[in-house]
């Protein structure tokens, strides 16, 4: 079966993460896509994140780096989804990863919307499974168990990073 290698990038500010919802696929999902030729991961994460919403953000994650004049390590993903593709056949393998804006965005207290297409998800909408915020952009569907469960990793590894 055909392969492909993509990212997904949780982006998080605060107690948030960015979703938008994805037309052909009819569910919630984060920013993401396919790792273009030349790119290791973590340059395709951050791209797709800024393309689709704008910011300007930095992979955080809580496991070890180590300081090697060679060769070079890379943050390493959240965790990483094999993703059955009905067109094609085809499988994506796809790089999760945790996000967080380089600079200063909105106050939290701010309106829901980051762009055109991505609202702003709180942490307790996902706890409590809340789809409020998402109904305000004219689509009242929940979020995916796995789309929810990893909002909330992202924002507790980005939290953690301080």
């Amino acid at each position: 079966m055909e392969r492909h290698f993509t990212v997904t990038g949780f982006l998080v500010d605060g107690d948030r993460t960015a979703l938008h919802w994805h037309r052909k696929n009819q569910m919630w999902l984060p920013a993401g896509g396919h790792i273009e030729p030349g790119e290791d991961p973590v340059q395709a994460v951050v791209r797709e994140v800024r393309e689709e919403t704008g910011v300007d953000a930095e992979v955080v994650s809580d496991a070890a780096m180590h300081d090697f004049a060679a060769p070079t390590q890379l943050p390493p993903p959240m965790l990483i989804l094999v993703e059955d593709i009905a067109e094609g056949p085809h499988q994506h393998i796809d790089m999760i990863y945790a996000l967080r804006p380089l600079a200063a965005l909105r106050p939290l207290a701010g309106d829901a919307v980051l762009s055109a297409d991505f609202v702003w998800v709180r942490e307790a909408q996902l706890v409590a499974n809340d789809p409020v915020a998402l109904a305000s952009c004219g689509v009242d569907v929940a979020l995916a168990d796995d789309v929810r469960a990893l909002a909330l990793e992202a924002i507790g590894i980005v939290r953690s990073a301080g």
